[in-house]
């Protein structure tokens, strides 16, 4: 059986899935001769996960080709995915590196490299939301067609994107992870800018979780609680209420628990009161 990867439809064909030996389709190339894919949506690398790449190049190769497309005019390559193994390489001290040529359009690259990116959990919530927002106004995508190219959900790409218009002091909270997307998309329902950032001050003050803050906006936005519904009275107890209340003439409330309950009498004046007395401890 095949097993699924996840990639979108038709850049499988693109992306190898696995390790592969240098064999057909695989050429060694210059690393020199390599330009960063321009539509690369991630914008840092984390220094340590990428020394430790390094490190492992420099042991055992690379092991999985890089993408490359031709570069223009035929000169040189320009990279399509395997960024990260590309600037490990180069501090590896590798001269050169095993890739694959294929042909791909200016839409393609981004493609096929947030989908590798996506796949190996590289991308922050807000590059990832950049890399949607330019599939979708650059090359007029719908959300639909973004989420079958990177085997998302329609609604993830649409909360994703959604991160775009939180105000900048909260996206760059976001970026350096003071917060995580959970918390944004929380503050997403405060009705404006200045509340969502006031919102994420007291979120840093407090040291609140998601949950935390989302009770936090529903408080700021209004809205009450949710209030447990009153459970229906058994039969038994209405038609017990109701014997009570014929025999001494007055309200009365019994709550019956699993160990237990209440019973409560009303009475409406002092009179009413010296009566039930009466009528309960027998001195009728």
């Amino acid at each position: 059986m095949t097993r699924r990867t996840g990639l979108g439809r038709g850049l499988e064909a693109l992306i190898p899935t696995g390790e592969r030996p240098l064999g057909s389709g695989v050429s060694s190339v210059p690393v020199d001769q390599i330009a960063p894919n321009p539509r690369q949506p991630r914008a840092q690398h984390d220094p340590e996960d990428l020394a430790e790449l390094a490190d492992s190049i420099r042991q055992h190769g690379v092991l999985q080709p890089l993408i490359v497309t031709q570069g223009v005019e035929g000169e040189g390559y320009t990279l399509i995915a395997g960024e990260r193994r590309l600037l490990a390489a180069r501090q590896a001290g590798l001269e050169a590196v095993p890739v694959i040529l294929r042909e791909a359009s200016d839409q393609q690259r981004l493609e096929l490299a947030l989908v590798e990116n996506v796949q190996r959990a590289d991308l922050s919530p807000l590059e990832t939301a950049e890399a949607y927002r330019q599939l979708a106004e650059d090359f007029h995508l719908s959300h639909e067609e973004i989420a079958a190219r990177v085997a998302k959900s329609r609604v993830s790409v649409t909360n994703t994107l959604r991160l775009l218009k939180l105000p900048d002091i909260v996206q760059k909270t976001l970026a350096e992870g003071r917060i995580s997307e959970g918390h944004a998309r929380a503050l997403l329902s405060l009705a404006t800018p200045q509340a969502q950032a006031a919102a994420l001050q007291t979120i840093l003050l407090h040291d609140l979780n998601v949950r935390q803050t989302e009770a936090l906006v529903r408080r700021l936005s209004g809205e009450r609680p949710p209030q447990r519904e009153k459970p229906t009275p058994l039969a038994e107890i209405t038609a017990l209420e109701d014997r009570l209340q014929a025999s001494l003439g007055t309200r009365v409330r019994l709550t019956h628990r699993q160990k237990g309950g209440t019973l409560t009498i009303h009475y409406y004046s002092d009179e009413e009161l010296d009566a039930l007395v009466a009528r309960l401890i027998g001195e009728e």
